[in-house]
């Protein structure tokens, strides 16, 4: 594996400016699996904005998972959204207010604690909630068509296994 120094012998010494690089041409990101993974998620974000046209949930990241999240489970909480996408919860607050304000949830003091609020879906969230899941769920299939179901078990059994080890680390 190359050693991600430029500066080293060997390294690209030409001064020949490259418009492409073949994919056995990465230097050191060839073997590291968070180059892929974001770069797989780049991709499929790409995809799934194209997707989504201009629907309230497009572009950015959290909304449809607040969104889902917010229609499957009415009353929960914006702490529990946070730690379930793994954000801050300022980024939470900002896809909230985003959901809010195109009246898509609203959000209701909690009786026992008045400082808390849960979050509901409205009718207009509920629909946009049902005509996502449709979107994404055919995405999904189509984005990862070609890989063998094996291996498409294999990496969601790894990538679920990575984020539930996250999730327990931050859980303390």
């Amino acid at each position: 594996m190359p050693s991600c120094d430029p500066l080293e012998e060997g390294g690209p010494a030409d001064e020949i400016g490259r418009t492409s690089l073949d994919v056995d041409d990465l230097d050191c990101l060839d073997g590291l699996l968070s180059f892929y993974v974001r770069s797989a998620n780049y991709a499929l974000s790409t995809d799934l904005d194209a997707r989504l046209g201009d629907l309230a949930v497009a572009r950015g990241t959290g909304k449809i998972t607040a969104l889902l999240l917010i229609d499957s489970h009415p009353g929960i909480r914006a702490s529990a959204i946070a730690e379930a996408t793994l954000r801050d919860r300022p980024s939470i607050s900002r896809i909230i207010t985003h959901l809010l304000d195109h009246d898509l949830i609203t959000k209701r003091e909690m009786p026992a604690e008045r400082r808390a609020f849960g979050l509901y879906i409205t009718d207009k969230g509920h629909s946009l909630a049902e005509e996502v899941r449709r979107i994404i769920k055919r995405q999904s299939e189509d984005f990862f068509a070609d890989l063998p179901e094996k291996d498409r078990e294999d990496l969601l059994r790894i990538t679920r296994d990575i984020y539930v080890k996250i999730r327990k680390e931050r859980a303390g």
